[in-house]
């Protein structure tokens, strides 16, 4: 998280940093940090959802760069808020902070540093293809990422100055500061210009004890209000010209720390509570015990990272993570496919997207995904889960019951890798309302997001226009993915700070919320369906744009491709089409459904598919049997629609009901 204010603190006296030239070493690499840092100053798109694919290039072009130097990366990821529950305040807190900034985003189309849900996911599955070296830790990764880098004598690459204050051989090479752009070559090596933060440095100028450190980040960043009380601007020297009131503070509690010599840790800790104002023994108790807890977080314990990224073996759990967390969990949570939170604290922080306040949280549409989840982990006794989510521009912690029902009921946690896939893919759609059937035909890695889109379909109503902005880029996806092109995606990066349609926008981020949750859920039920190539499948502005060009004009009018055409019949078809053998009464989803399909207008693949010489090449790599959609193509209706828009539009308003 950092210490706020310690940054900028430093900027000003660089020459606390040393210039180097870093090549043909080890790497640990903070990867929570690294992956927000990359995206955030790629200028890609932060308020439509998410550029993945830009994003994913720039993974790729990092990682090769450190290849060319000789640089051997070891990533670490944060895995949730860990068996403590330490910095939950302050957590909330920065919540809280992105609630305004999502809002902020929403009304007035800037950018506000709020990365797209799918970030860490396309950035792990990157370095996954790259074969990166990859663990999630159990909690925050700081510490054990530390401890590792003291053991390896190799330096951390991060941009959280919580780093600065451990002590490592190596230190730090802040994030900001490692030109990876910028490679030099030199006696025919390669190296990355950057600067080398040590503790060593750090002590040395502001003239403190080393041992005071844990002191000085536990003072700096508690949020008690009755530290915030010490006024640490008095100890600044005169002579010091005024600078912010956040840099201003920390450089007298460090000008505070410099003038006491000759004590330790805990002597400084209660020199720090008589600077508190009428403050009770009782609240001064309570907050020291604070203080020297936050403390402990800075004491390096030997590394559980060694033998996964020597031998492979799951670092161990934390004893709050009770002991009846299976083996082949914890490898699951190494790898990242699943947080710990829902284990340790019966709770789950939601994601918050770019959307107006007004309208309701997006995760809501996906909670009855997350219920099956839940049971699947905790089991029908399992305990309720807390979700915090907002409530307008407020953060609220609703407890939701954990669902066993269905196939679910003969599944056990202990025993599920071993359970018939059958059965583990029945689980999944029918989560997902979806039936086998259905996805017949539909290329293996697109099976779950057009099931995902079947459900989102179903549970939130987004405008027809819309869904067709959505399947034409997730085919166009594809279809590149296949053959390394770029077709029909030129142009899209063009942005200017505007309002962004409220209706639309809420609807995508309820379509990622869902597609997030039910990868979860696929994840857990280790994967009957495909993982799908996530970087991929959605590119914001391209569907905002398509979905405009869409208020007037068709998909076939818009893209030519036949290969296109026909894929994106399909996927259509299988989104809007009754689940064989569904209830049909006049009414009921089935119906709804059937009602929508009229008004999406599907051609004849009977007559089309016939002149396009069939759907050959349409299934590579694709292990399940092809299948038609038929519907009726209705040409006048489709004429009509065409010579006015404006009708067209009033009809699917209408007809999607």
């Amino acid at each position: 998280m950092g210490i706020q204010g310690l940054w900028s603190l430093l900027e000003d006296r660089s020459h606390i940093y040393q210039d180097i030239r870093f090549r043909d070493s080890k790497l640990l690499v903070d990867g929570t940090n690294l992956a927000f840092s990359l995206y955030a100053r790629s200028n890609l798109d932060q308020n439509h959802g998410g550029e993945y694919l830009a994003f994913q290039a720039e993974v790729q072009a990092f990682f090769k760069t450190l290849a060319d130097c000789g640089i051997k990366p070891y990533v670490v990821m944060d895995g949730g808020t860990g068996a403590s529950d330490i910095r939950i305040n302050i957590r909330e807190d920065r919540q809280r902070g992105l609630l305004r900034k999502a809002q902020d985003a929403a009304l007035k189309g800037r950018r506000m540093s709020i990365v797209p849900p799918f970030t860490t996911t396309v950035f792990e599955q990157t370095l996954n293809d790259m074969k990166v070296p990859l663990v999630r830790c159990f909690g925050e990764a700081d510490c054990q990422l530390a401890a590792l880098a003291r053991e390896w004598c190799c330096p951390v690459l991060s941009g959280d100055t919580d780093f600065y204050i451990y002590d490592l051989p190596e230190g730090v090479l802040p994030l900001r500061h490692f030109q990876w752009h910028a490679v030099e070559t030199g006696r025919g090596t390669s190296y990355i210009p950057c600067r080398q933060y040590t503790t060593s440095s750090f002590c040395a100028f502001f003239n403190i004890d080393p041992q005071l450190l844990p002191v000085f980040a536990s003072l700096a960043k508690n949020n008690d209000v009755t530290l915030r009380e010490i006024n640490w601007v008095q100890f600044l020297p005169a002579d010091r010209p005024r600078q912010r009131i956040i840099a201003a503070r920390l450089e007298g509690l460090l000008s505070w720390l410099g003038a006491r010599t000759d004590q330790t840790a805990e002597d400084t800790l209660t020199a720090a509570m008589d600077l508190i104002p009428n403050m009770s023994q009782q609240a001064r108790m309570e907050v020291q015990t604070e203080v020297q807890t936050a403390m402990l977080e800075h004491r390096l314990p030997s590394s559980s990272l060694r033998g996964f990224f020597s031998e492979g073996t799951a670092p161990s759990l934390p004893a709050e993570m009770l002991s009846w967390v299976p083996e082949w969990v914890r490898a699951s949570l190494a790898r990242g496919d699943l947080g710990a939170d829902v284990f340790v604290h019966r709770r789950k922080t939601l994601r918050i997207q770019v959307e107006h306040s007004a309208l309701q949280s997006c995760n809501l549409t996906s909670r009855p995904l997350r219920q099956v989840l839940y049971g699947l982990l905790l089991g029908q006794g399992g305990g309720e889960v807390e979700e915090v989510d907002r409530v307008g521009l407020e953060l609220v912690g609703v407890k939701v019951r954990p669902l066993v029902q269905g196939a679910a009921q003969t599944l056990r946690l202990d025993s599920l890798p071993q359970a018939d896939r059958a059965v583990r893919l029945r689980v999944c759609l029918e989560t997902l309302g979806v039936e086998e059937e259905t996805l017949e035909g539909v290329p293996a890695h697109l099976r779950l997001p057009v099931a995902v889109t079947r459900y989102w379909l179903r549970r939130a109503s987004p405008e027809p226009t819309l869904l067709k902005a959505l399947l034409m880029v997730m085919v166009q996806g594809e279809l590149n993915r296949r053959t390394g092109g770029t077709t029909g995606w030129q142009g899209y990066t063009n942005h200017h700070s505007q309002p962004l349609d409220g209706v639309t926008t809420h609807s995508l981020n309820q379509w990622q919320a869902c597609l997030k949750d039910a990868s979860q859920l696929n994840l857990v039920l280790c994967m009957p369906l495909p993982e799908p190539h996530y970087a991929w499948l959605y590119q914001g502005r391209l569907v905002h744009r398509r979905q405009k060009q869409l208020q007037e004009r068709e998909p076939e009018d818009i893209v030519q491709d036949d290969q296109f055409r026909r894929l994106y019949r399909r996927l259509l078809g299988a989104v809007t089409q009754p689940d064989p053998g569904a209830n049909r009464r006049a009414g009921g989803p089935e119906a709804q459904l059937r009602a929508s399909m009229e008004h999406l207008h599907l051609n004849s693949l009977d007559e089309e598919e016939e002149e396009l010489g069939g759907a050959a090449g349409l299934d590579q790599g694709s292990d399940w049997p092809r299948v038609s959609v038929r519907t009726r193509y209705r040409t006048k209706d489709r004429k009509d629609r065409s010579r006015n828009p404006e009708l067209g539009r009033k009809q699917e308003r209408e007809g999607w009901g």
